[in-house]
């Protein structure tokens, strides 16, 4: 049974996966459903002893996410779906269920009693079916299923088991190990359907599918919605795929002569781009009001990033991070401010997902999951410092962003109100943009550190290394890595707090220098962390010229940057980032393409380019 029966009856709708797993994303994309992603917001917390069954279990945690996604798209984003899948994936082994391990030490615990033993991996479905009402009412129609696959783990050793949680892979995996991976060296067989273990049961969705797509409701494309890729770009059906019938040519015709001065199209206009026409306006009362929310979403997006700017600089989080469940009354006596302001801040904070908020007489304030660990300073992920970066500095120059657009300039001097003062030239602001740049790289450090297999370069230099917080995980990832630091004076002494990682000291040195004027250290793989957005070509030249003309055929150069796409249209984030730095200096973001061309222009070759969909992007080239 295959999923191709049933497309037809699905293309042109919204069908939605309440799932953030990228494993459910790519075996659904690999059968040919087209599909959103809403990562649901359902805390995972129900009784695991009220259900008789792990499966029964599994079943309700994938409906309650299906129907907190179906509710919240209705509800807030106005924008009810067709179908909304949720799943979720547990192991058991002698009636206890694992989920994903808490740390390390829980992973282990998992593992361990897991090896040399066979556990069955449980996955429930529900598949979601919402009709639209009047009266914005919504009602679904639930189907749900579950598969168990039998899996026979080997007998691991201890030092073994290590070693793989110390790959950082059983963190987000139910049960501890992820099979199509690393995890695969664990298990010694497996019965049933390979896929459920991964994270969903491809087989048996498609035949629960096949025997209610006669109900679904769902005929071919007959309106002007067209579906999205995951990316969101809208994907053409071809005139079979749509249910068109085939028609003749007809003459091209110019879009703007279709359109009569009144902005309606004349009676007569029977050709392609009448159709172009009316595909560009909303054809329902529900289209036009998703364009509404969108533009909404879009205007009040400024509203929503002061929101958390404030919260994190009035330490709101570490507030409630240090005694969990507080009445407003109580937080602003500790921020040091009004009480109804602060309530107010709070609820926003609420309805934008960062903290959570009991029901009843008595409202308590807590922080979630996400504010406990990206949102509280002093955390290992904290991204406090990137936060209030960008409302110290960037936020001031964004209001000037008409003026950098028009003038094609750096609006420090319009943005600060007096002298103008180069980027790198503020210590203060240089200073927080490092603090900046370290919050980002302890959070993706390990990702651009494994991005590409660096194993044969004995030495590394990290030119302007920021914090040096990349070096550390560098020499965390190469056991054989000896690597420096090299950055200006003023800036190494500030920063060395990075020496906080307190791993591999030995292999790490700092050393003085400006990577324009002086001697740059000698080594094997050289490292340059968001350095060349900053500047224009004739830097950038001067810079790769220098490095260039020191390195030795088969050394490495690994660039961390926001890469555009070519057509330049997306990330979203390298795009705004590439109009922050118009405001700022003199840089902006290049694409794939120029960095390939700059590149091979100073005797760079094999240029790779890895895109995370983080925060930093990873090129990797060899000096001919």
């Amino acid at each position: 049974m295959v999923l191709n029966a049933v497309i037809s009856k699905l293309a042109g709708k919204r069908v939605v996966l309440a799932s953030a797993s990228p494993r459910r994303r790519e075996i659904l994309n690999n059968a040919g459903l087209r599909f959103e992603v809403v990562p649901s917001w359902f805390k995972e917390n129900l009784d695991k002893s009220a259900f008789k069954t792990p499966y029964s279990y599994a079943i309700e945690t994938a409906k309650e996410k299906a129907l907190e996604v179906a509710t919240r798209m209705h509800l807030k984003h106005f924008k009810t779906p067709d179908i909304v899948i949720g799943a979720d994936t547990v192991v058991c082994i002698h009636g206890d269920i694992f989920e994903k391990p808490a740390n390390k030490q829980v992973a282990f615990n998992m593992l361990s009693r897991l090896s040399n033993e066979e556990h069955s991996v449980f996955t429930g479905v529900a598949i979601v079916r919402c009709i639209h009402k009047s009266g914005n009412q919504m009602e679904t129609n639930i189907t749900t299923f579950y598969e168990e696959t039998k899996v026979k783990f080997s007998e691991v050793s201890e030092e073994l088991l290590w070693e793989y949680i110390n790959s950082g892979e059983p963190m987000d995996k139910a049960g501890g190990y992820g099979i199509q991976a690393l995890g695969g060296m664990l298990v010694e067989y497996v019965h049933g359907d390979f896929l459920n273990v991964v994270g969903f049961p491809l087989n048996h969705f498609c035949r629960k599918l096949d025997e209610i797509s006669s109900s679904l409701d769902i005929k071919c494309i007959a309106s002007n919605t067209m579906p999205s890729d995951l990316e969101g770009n809208s994907i053409n059906l071809s005139k079979k795929e749509a249910g068109e019938k085939s028609l003749k040519p007809e003459p091209t015709i110019r879009l703007e002569d279709a359109i009569t001065s009144s902005g309606a199209v004349p009676r007569n206009v029977t050709s392609e781009a009448q159709k172009l026409v009316e595909m560009e306006m909303p054809s329902t009362h529900m289209e036009m009001n998703e364009c509404l929310h969108k533009v909404a979403d879009l205007v009040d997006g400024f509203k929503a990033s002061k929101v958390l700017f404030t919260a994190t600089k009035l330490k709101v989080f570490d507030v409630l991070r240090i005694q969990d469940g507080l009445e407003a009354s109580d937080v602003a006596q500790r921020i040091k401010a009004t009480v109804d302001g602060t309530e107010r801040l709070l609820d926003a904070c609420v309805s934008l997902g960062l903290l959570d908020k009991t029901p009843g007489t008595t409202q308590l304030y807590r922080n979630t999951k996400f504010a406990n660990m990206f949102l509280a300073t002093g955390t290992a992920n904290s991204m406090c410092h990137y936060i209030l970066y960008n409302n110290d500095y960037l936020w001031p120059l964004f209001t000037q962003l008409d003026l950098a657009v028009k003038e094609g300039s750096n609006q420090c001097l319009s943005a600060s109100g007096g002298k103008t003062e180069d980027l790198f030239q503020n210590s203060k602001q240089m200073l927080s943009l490092m603090s900046a740049l370290d919050n980002v790289v302890r959070v993706v450090g390990s990702d651009i550190a494994k991005a590409f297999n660096l194993s044969s370069f004995k030495t590394a230099c990290d030119l302007g290394g920021a914090t040096g917080a990349l070096a550390y995980e560098m020499a965390n990832a190469y056991q054989d890595m000896v690597l420096t630091v090299f950055n200006r004076p003023q800036l190494l002494e500030k920063l060395k707090w990075s020496q906080q990682y307190g791993q591999n000291l030995n292999r790490i040195s700092f050393r003085e220098g400006d990577l324009f004027v002086d001697d740059i250290p000698e080594a094997e793989l050289y490292i340059l962390v968001n350095v060349l957005h900053y500047w224009k070509e004739d830097k950038i030249n001067l810079l790769l010229s220098r490095l260039s003309q020191i390195c030795k055929p088969g050394c490495g150069l690994l660039l961390t940057e926001l890469v555009l796409y070519d057509r330049k249209t997306k990330p979203c984030r390298a795009l705004l980032n590439s109009l922050s730095l118009m405001t700022q200096s003199e840089g902006k973001e290049r694409s794939g393409s120029e960095y390939r061309k700059i590149l091979h222009n100073h005797g760079f070759a094999h240029v790779q380019i890895k895109h995370t969909g983080t925060f930093l992007d990873v090129i990797f080239c060899i000096k001919q």
